[in-house]
């Protein structure tokens, strides 16, 4: 290594501080900077990574090279084996000439095309498919396409293109981070606060530094990243001999001594210690850069040196024989230690691995109706996945609809006025935002940061509003279930559209015209049934239309539902003093039966489910089971939701309604299926007893909100698509596999 190199490398290893190198500081600001915001990037979703079809456990450093990755990762490759599952191997190839992505088994063993890591590993794990790309994330849907269970990325921390299920990163003991400062001014990748994006934290060559060393080491990455590292030394596996370019390595004896060593590794520093651990302290050791490519002329440099200084043979590392020229041969025998990773805690460390194998998807929706839906896709994936953790996030309310399904709430509960952000109604907005409308925004973004890279996969459950607050908050492409937005109504918006082609996975819309005019502008959308007729399962209206009358009554889930249930009572009288009806009460989950009731003096309990008037007049029951149920028993809805509204039209259920602005909108939706009057219980009620009158005219209704509103299907295509295309059902096998393995050590552990 010349001299002016050697002082850099000291330089950047904190070692001694020496000119010119401290003029590089300003670059190493700079590329502290770029990194920040690269990274920044990435956490907000300005920059997307692509989730693979297989799980991916990536292997990576925040310093340049010298880590002991290669070893490592063939560790984990054979952990997998063992446990009984089938890895692949995707590495960059540092140094070879040739870009295209390759799988190493189907080329000609060249180091100019391959790299020289790509072909020790080969030669080392036979049977393992190992690709070598730049483009790390091509790379992995190779190895998918040669049938592999998942796949171990070499140097992926920082290729953030490529989504990954676990971030391993590795910590070398003897130079845990350099002077401090980012390439070329230090030895740093990327700040030691990116440890926080880290599953696991490994500090390899824990034992060529004093214990205390590395608890201090220990100490600092448990403060940044809060998890506490694992420790892993190099051993030896034996010895082997070169026997020139043809021949190769084959397994041999010690070698010789007094012996010699070179070497063009990221830490040789680490080698030659662990060169005299092993008792074989050489000469000398004549280090050049990582990856550096031998000529003749410095081999010849080198083993005259040795040969003056009475060296019997020559060390270096299994690396270095791939970057030796062709056609040279030794004077000196030259001797390679096949070295393996030993783990301080084995059995805790493959417990910790296995348990962040776990797939786990999160449901987020942002309104009653989308809880419903949300939560009923969420039972669904946990049925298909049951070894799969799947939590919901709804951002409004509490999410009483995912836990009454057995769904964990990883969102903080949010209410405001309205019940969610207003799209009519500014003076409701207003309410919102100082109700702390804005506060709540802010705590439900820390909450999705706290979820980034710990979450495969979110599903979004709504609109292109839910789909930018979890893009933003999460980092990672959404799958988005459209429940709002339709060309029936007014379409999305150019700069919606844009979004969607760009920044979501697919989009299952509503109708079929919806899923044309997005595909139209290149997003990946498919129609595959209404979610929202989702919620209503196999039911259908059976009612005959046979006196007495069913009235479904529905005042909704928000906020303004505990006013509006006296504008629906009082039209519940006015309609039994003329014909003969039985009324039913939906109340939605996020509604408190006393408070509302609290809202209706005049009614009083018959029970814990029926009311009545103090007056006399109908009884009224109270149903607080699901909406579609309710509505198979049902001949007409005086309804104020909005997506129960609409289930009850798919099901065949004339629906009488308020003239408001969002009802005119759903309106366009639903056509002569809903009725609109103003909000007046006279005016509710005589509009409810005309379509109860008239045959004719409710056949007519029924029939066409069935038509409006299609069939079900969405949620479980959802599902499937889950399954295949996001790589669920590959996510949970090798989870179950690999977790049986986990348990298994663990006992022959007791």
């Amino acid at each position: 290594m010349g001299v002016l190199l050697a002082s850099y490398f000291r330089h950047i290893r904190g070692e001694e501080e020496g000119f010119p190198w401290v003029f590089l500081s300003p670059l190493g600001w700079l590329a502290g900077a770029c990194s920040r915001a690269r990274n920044f990037s990435y956490d907000h979703g300005l920059s997307i990574s692509r989730e693979m079809p297989v799980p991916v456990v990536s292997v990576g450093n925040i310093t340049h090279g010298g880590t002991n990755k290669t070893p490592f990762v063939e560790m984990l490759a054979r952990m997998f084996i063992d446990a009984g599952l089938r890895p692949g191997i995707v590495m960059r190839g540092y140094g070879r000439k040739e870009k295209d992505c390759l799988l190493v088994q189907e080329c000609e063993p060249s180091r100019d095309l391959l790299g020289d890591e790509a072909l020790l590993l080969s030669g080392r794990l036979g049977g393992v498919p190992i690709v070598v790309s730049a483009d790390r994330a091509g790379g992995v849907l190779l190895l998918a396409g040669e049938g592999v269970d998942l796949a171990i990325a070499d140097d992926g921390f920082q290729h953030r293109k490529m989504g990954r299920d676990v971030d391993v990163v590795l910590i070398d003991a003897t130079c845990p981070f350099g002077n401090g400062r980012l390439m070329p001014a230090g030895m740093l990748r990327e700040s030691p606060r990116s440890l926080i994006r880290a599953h696991m934290v490994v500090i390899t060559k824990a034992d060529q530094v004093p214990p205390d060393r590395v608890r201090k080491i220990a100490a600092t990455i448990q403060e940044i990243s809060g998890r506490s590292p694992f420790l892993s030394s190099l051993a030896l596996a034996g010895w082997s001999s070169f026997l020139g370019p043809r021949e190769g390595l084959r397994d041999s004896g010690t070698p010789e001594l007094p012996a010699a060593a070179f070497s063009a590794i990221g830490n040789p520093a680490s080698f030659g210690s662990f060169l005299e651990k092993l008792g074989f302290p050489p000469l000398f050791h004549e280090a050049f850069r990582d990856h550096h490519i031998f000529s003749e002329g410095e081999l010849d440099a080198i083993c005259g040196r040795a040969v003056s200084s009475g060296a019997r043979s020559l060390i270096c590392t299994e690396k270095d024989i791939f970057n030796l020229p062709q056609g040279w041969s030794p004077p000196l025998p030259v001797f390679v230690p096949r070295v393996r990773t030993l783990l301080r805690d084995e059995r805790s460390f493959v417990s910790t691995l296995s348990r962040h194998l776990q797939p786990k998807m999160v449901v987020s929706s942002n309104g009653h109706g989308e809880d419903a839906i949300g939560s009923l896709l969420a039972e669904r994936l946990k049925q298909k996945f049951p070894l799969s953790e799947v939590s919901g996030f709804p951002i409004v309310g509490r999410g009483q609809e995912y836990r009454s399904r057995g769904i964990s709430v990883l969102s903080p509960p949010s209410e405001t006025p309205s019940g969610g952000v207003i799209k009519y109604r500014l003076r409701d907005l207003a309410r919102d935002i100082r109700s702390g409308l804005l506060r709540h925004i802010g705590a439900q973004t820390e909450a999705w940061s706290g979820l980034r890279g710990k979450v495969r996969t979110v599903v979004c459950v709504g609109d292109v509003y839910l789909f930018l607050h979890t893009l933003w908050g999460q980092g990672a492409m959404p799958v988005l279930l459209a429940t709002a937005k339709s060309v029936r109504l007014h379409g999305h918006w150019g700069l919606e559209k844009h979004l969607l082609r760009l920044r979501c996975r697919r989009v299952f819309t509503r109708d079929p015209e919806t899923a044309r005019e997005l595909s139209e502008r290149k997003a990946d959308a498919v129609y595959m049934g209404n979610p929202i007729m989702d919620l209503a399962g196999d039911t259908i209206n059976r009612s005959e239309g046979k006196r007495p009358f069913r009235v479904l009554l529905l005042p909704g889930s928000r906020e303004r539902a505990y006013e509006d249930l006296g504008l629906l009572l009082d039209a519940a009288e006015i309609i039994a003093r003329e014909e003969d009806c039985r009324f039913e009460i939906v109340v939605a989950s996020a509604l408190e039966r006393e408070r509302l009731l609290g809202k209706a003096p005049s009614w009083m309990s018959v029970n814990e489910d029926l009311i009545k008037h103090d007056k006399g007049g109908p009884e009224v029951r109270l149903f607080f089971g699901e909406v579609s149920e309710a509505a198979s028993r049902s001949d007409i809805l005086v309804g104020l939701g909005g997506t129960a509204n609409q289930i009850c039209a798919g099901m065949g259920v004339p629906v009488v309604s308020i003239d408001e602005k969002g009802k005119r909108v759903q309106k366009k939706l639903l056509g002569e299926a809903e009725s609109l009057v103003p909000a007046d219980p006279v005016l509710l009620a005589r509009e409810a007893l005309a379509i109860l009158r008239d045959p004719v005219l409710r056949e007519s209704m029924s029939r066409t909100g069935r038509e409006r509103m299609g069939g079900g299907g969405a949620v479980d295509a959802l599902v499937e698509y889950a399954s295949e295309v996001l790589g669920w059902s590959k996510r949970q096998d090798v989870f179950r596999t690999f977790s049986d393995f986990a348990e298994a050590k663990g006992d022959s552990a007791n």
